[in-house]
């Protein structure tokens, strides 16, 4: 199916010059860099000053667009007014563009401000409502206003969402603008949430042949962002995605200089993004989607308790006001480990209710100790105390647990649950150089990695529970007399052989030998 034109009722260029329109929205000289990118998205000619703009911006494309463009992409530093020239936009397509061709009778029109968190798409909402109620003129278009809609007289409502893919299918859109793209990582039951998100848009956008815009500072080398950048910024990209790239002070010359100077000076690498609007080369994904879930046992939510193994746990603790706080208990098998148990609690919660729950969980498996780290000093140790489970700190923090995690993933030494938001948390850990050249592992921002540091740590104590054991070894290669039920459980030395004759019994041993086996 062809893409519909819409209709324009006034064009961007006047709107944006008219003080009883959008005027004073972006005005003056230090709006001019979004005044022209905004016109020249829209197919409107700009002038011969504003072209030597254009093509410093979009890598050396002569001139503009002759006609409206499908998607635009504005890769800006921080600070640099995206905000409110996403505002700005999303009233011109709401307020002052006639899109009545496009709809049914009775259908209203949407468009949609996808931001990565709900405080930042309310900012962009706001910055809408007090646009129509700058003018005598826009201000007649307002009908009502809701937490997350703005509905307009005009049969159009400018809706606001944090980032997810969900509940964005089925709806007609006459603009679609994704805002701070880079940084779509809240949505952690998908692989690639800013992937699902456009695809979910694009065909509402199909029919009413609506603009997508994604405006965003850069982050890691990786997403729709990036790609986008990637293919078509330049004089050879499609003529049909604009693709711009400035820093801060090229779209918002009153940034003082030395902020952007000082934020170099601190952290060269993140203010390389930030302001220069730089992608980022010192991120690098952590571990590749195919090698965790080679890992996954499809279809196992949770193991039984088994008696007579021997089980440990791990324990992320939160107060629950934001993070999860999650509980994971595994056991070994041979060297395999073997996920058993994770029990998430997210948030909010009372953090003494989560305690009690997961005490509960760890006294089926037979567990009176868990592992955690230093999270609120005392208190974790206090509250598991009360309920007769011993809470130990890691002596490791999280970078190095992951550290540990890496080589069973790889080696594929650990039997991971059929979880998809643990598979997805380790998935999206990254790798990035902090000063002094070491490595820090981490999850991006707008993310969360409770249920990956719950992992890592049974992966740091089946480690540690090795090398205990390793150390405890005789001349012979054996661990000490007496200790050879805790090395087998530990992955140091095989159990027994059976004797089928007699079932489960093992047959006598004397002593393990590395050598020659138990005699």
């Amino acid at each position: 199916m062809a893409r519909r034109k819409q209709q324009i009722s006034v064009s961007l260029r006047r709107a944006l010059t008219d003080a009883t329109l959008l005027g004073t929205v972006l005005g003056g000289d230090t709006w001019r860099t979004w005044r022209m990118l905004l016109i020249a998205a829209m197919g409107e000619q700009l002038t011969d000053s504003e072209r030597v703009l254009f093509k410093q911006l979009t890598g050396g494309r002569v001139c503009e667009p002759a006609q409206r463009v499908e998607e635009l992409v504005a890769v800006v530093g921080r600070r640099g007014g995206k905000s409110r020239a996403i505002a700005a936009l999303s009233c011109y397509f709401a307020g002052l563009c006639d899109h009545s061709h496009v709809l049914v009778q009775g259908e209203r029109a949407l468009v949609l401000c996808i931001a990565p968190d709900v405080r930042q798409a309310h900012i962009v909402l706001n910055y809408c409502e007090a646009i129509f109620r700058s003018t005598p003129l826009l201000r007649q278009l307002i009908g009502h206003r809701t937490a997350d809609t703005l509905s307009l007289t005009t049969g159009v409502d400018i809706e606001v969402r944090a980032a997810s893919f969900r509940r964005l299918r089925g709806h007609t859109f006459v603009a679609v603008i994704a805002d701070e793209a880079a940084y779509y990582f809240a949505d952690e039951s998908s692989a690639n949430p800013d992937t699902e998100i456009l695809n979910a848009v694009r065909p509402g956008l199909a029919t009413t042949g609506g603009l997508l815009a994604m405006i965003s500072s850069p982050y890691a080398k990786r997403g729709e962002l990036f790609e986008a950048h990637r293919r078509h910024y330049g004089p050879e990209g499609d003529p049909r995605i604009l693709v711009a790239q400035g820093t801060s002070r090229d779209f918002n010359p009153s940034l003082p200089q030395y902020v952007v100077d000082r934020a170099l000076e601190r952290d060269h690498a993140a203010a390389s993004a930030e302001y220069l609007a730089q992608f980022r080369s010192d991120i690098e994904t952590f571990i590749s989607r195919e090698q965790v879930e080679t890992c996954v046992e499809a279809g196992v939510r949770e193991r039984a308790p088994v008696k007579g193994t021997r089980y440990f746990s791990f324990t992320d603790p939160s107060g629950g006001s934001s993070d999860s706080m999650v509980t994971a208990v595994g056991h070994m098998d041979d060297s395999m480990l073997v996920i058993d148990a994770v029990r998430e609690i997210r948030s909010p919660f009372d953090p003494e209710s989560a305690v009690e729950e997961i005490a509960q969980l760890l006294s089926l498996y037979k567990i009176d100790k868990t592992t955690g780290d230093r999270y609120s000093g005392q208190w974790c140790v206090q509250s598991f105390a009360k309920r007769s489970v011993k809470y130990e700190h890691s002596e490791q923090n999280k970078s190095q647990l992951y550290v540990e995690m890496l080589p069973r993933l790889n080696a594929k030494t650990i039997r991971l649950l059929d979880h998809p938001r643990t598979t997805n948390q380790i998935c999206l850990l990254e790798r990035r150089t902090v000063r002094g050249g070491r490595d820090s592992i981490d999850h991006p921002p707008n993310a969360h990695d409770d249920l990956a540091n719950a992992i890592a740590g049974l992966c740091g104590l089946a480690e540690s529970m090795r090398s205990t054991y390793d150390s405890s070894l005789d001349w012979v290669g054996g661990p000490e007399p007496g200790k050879e039920d805790e090395a087998i459980q530990a992955g140091v030395i095989p159990p027994p052989r059976v004797d089928p004759r007699l079932g489960l019994n093992p047959l006598p041993r004397r002593r393990w030998d590395h050598g020659r086996g138990w005699h």
